[in-house]
């Protein structure tokens, strides 16, 4: 479910009060890998031994039913909570960093250029351990009442809800003949442990 997701939010109390953080992740095994700015109070805080919690959502379709009251959202949902950790040892910051690139954009991290000692300073990167987690799915269609179903005065059903990625734009600035490589186009999710295939 996480190697599926693009975005997680990161749940964290700041003086008293909760803040949720939509940021980028990656994973290695059973360790997820946040990153952002070092100048962000709530990244400092969640690396700081505070308890945190991630979570990431896909939603799958809306469920149309026959009463305002049964209607519902198809989804799958994980949520991570633990302690996160701010990740110091050089190796290891690099490695979350390809971990993020990867699990955003698979195959992109040998074609770029790699952080710079400028960039390394303005980036924090979490690391937060899997072993606290949990799944929610829902799935199928309405759960009307009998009444409801014998009067059949609704439609009742699912509308799927998909993303597909759509044809590669080329930025402004690059010449016209650079050719879009094929990790690009040929985009696929992280293979399940994190790893990119």
């Amino acid at each position: 479910m996480l190697d599926a997701g693009l975005v997680c939010h990161l749940g964290v109390v700041v003086d008293g009060a909760p803040r949720v953080l939509p940021t980028g992740y990656g994973r290695i095994g059973d360790t997820l890998y946040l990153h952002g700015s070092t100048g962000a109070r709530s990244l400092r805080e969640a690396g700081g031994d505070a308890e945190v919690c991630v979570a990431v959502t896909h939603v799958d379709g809306v469920v149309y039913s026959r009463s305002a009251f049964h209607f519902s959202v198809n989804y799958r949902s994980a949520v991570v909570h633990g302690r996160a950790r701010l990740v110091t040892d050089p190796d290891e910051r690099l490695a979350g960093l390809r971990a993020l690139t990867e699990h955003l954009a698979p195959g992109s991290w040998e074609h770029v250029r790699r952080p710079d000692t400028k960039e390394l300073a303005k980036t924090a990167v979490l690391a937060l351990s899997l072993g606290e987690a949990s799944v929610k799915v829902r799935s199928g269609g309405a759960n009307d009442d009998a009444e409801d179903i014998a009067a059949n005065a609704a439609w009742a059903g699912v509308l799927p809800l998909r993303a597909q990625w759509g044809e590669p734009e080329p930025n402004h600035d690059l010449p016209e003949d650079f050719a879009v490589p094929a990790h690009v186009p040929n985009r696929r999710p992280p293979a399940p442990g994190g790893t990119t295939p």
